[in-house]
This record gives structure tokens, C-alpha cells and sequence, in this order.
């Protein structure tokens, strides 16, 4: 049966959206970074990079007592719902990317970016200078981020496309 390119990118996002909360929640049990690196994290370094004044970086709202910086969250959420949506779409046309749940794949956007792209933007130190903490919360990360993409994304698809997948 042919895709719907449409409800698999929205699929996608939403399945993104999600596995972003999933992947915020992750960090919190095993930190990537150190409380000192972390003070100027990755989504804040890019915004930087991408010519946002701090004074927008660094808005914030109030909730329970925490004061938030939200525009990080752009760039989690983003960077998540792109590659979340990419995946959706590749699995119909490349049904050997969702081996595994999509884990190869997430193993293969942490090489990607926190061993390549980051380290070569001067986003995170290089590769051989990151912590092995850092390397073993993102690796393992990005699997149980990828495998919530494969769960949620195929769930709902199937939903808008009311078939199996």
C-alpha cells in the first residue's frame, strides 16, 4: 500500500513532539553534561551561533516555583520533530530503517550530530574531549528516543490512515 505523505509527516511531528518530552525526561535521570557545561547548554550555544540576542535566548516564564528558560525548547522540540517526521516518512519508502525500532537510526543522528556536527560548530567539545557520561546519556538517549518515535509514529499513523501498519 502506497504512504500518505501527509498524515506520515504528521504522524511524525506529533511522534516528535512526544519523544522529546522523552528525551528531556532521560537527561534528567542521566545528565549528558556537567552542571558547568549544561550553564550554556547545546540549544543555547546553537541559538547563539544562529545570531539570537540573549535577550531572547534567555526569556523565561514562572511555573511552581521554577523560572524556565523556554527558547531552548524551540530547538529541542524542533530538532526532535524534524528528525522524528524524516524518520516517518523514510520507514514507509525504507522499511529497513525501522529495524530494531528505529534504534540504528537514532544511534546514527547522535554520531551525526554530538560526534560530528556539534563538536565541528563548536556546539560541544570534540568527540575524544567529550566525558564518557556525556557519550553513554546521548547514545543511549537517542536509541530510547528513536524507539519512541517507532512506537508512537507507527501507532499513529495507523490511526489516521486506519490501517495496519
Amino acid at each position: 500500500m502506497a504512504m500518505d505523505a501527509k498524515k506520515a509527516l504528521g504522524a511524525g511531528i506529533a511522534a516528535g513532539l512526544i519523544s522529546g518530552l522523552v528525551k528531556l525526561g532521560w537527561e534528567n535521570v542521566l545528565p549528558p553534561r556537567t552542571a558547568d557545561r549544561d550553564a550554556e547548554n547545546p540549544p543555547y550555544k546553537t541559538m547563539k551561533l544562529l545570531g539570537v540576542p540573549d535577550k531572547l535566548i534567555h526569556q523565561k516564564y514562572h511555573f511552581s516555583g521554577h523560572e524556565i528558560e523556554w527558547p531552548g525548547f524551540i530547538i529541542h522540540f524542533g530538532f526532535s520533530a524534524s528528525f522524528a517526521a524524516l524518520y516517518e516518512l523514510l520507514r514507509h519508502k525504507y522499511p529497513a530503517i525501522a529495524k530494531d525500532h528505529g534504534t540504528l537510526y537514532g544511534i546514527g543522528v547522535w554520531a551525526a550530530f554530538h560526534l560530528g556536527v556539534m563538536p565541528a560548530l563548536n556546539v560541544v567539545p570534540s568527540a575524544k574531549d567529550q566525558p564518557k557520561d556525556e557519550h553513554v546519556s546521548e547514545l543511549l538517549g537517542h536509541m530510547v528516543w528513536m524507539w519512541t518515535n517507532d512506537l508512537v509514529g507507527k501507532k499513529i499513523y495507523a490511526e489516521l490512515t486506519n490501517k495496519k501498519d
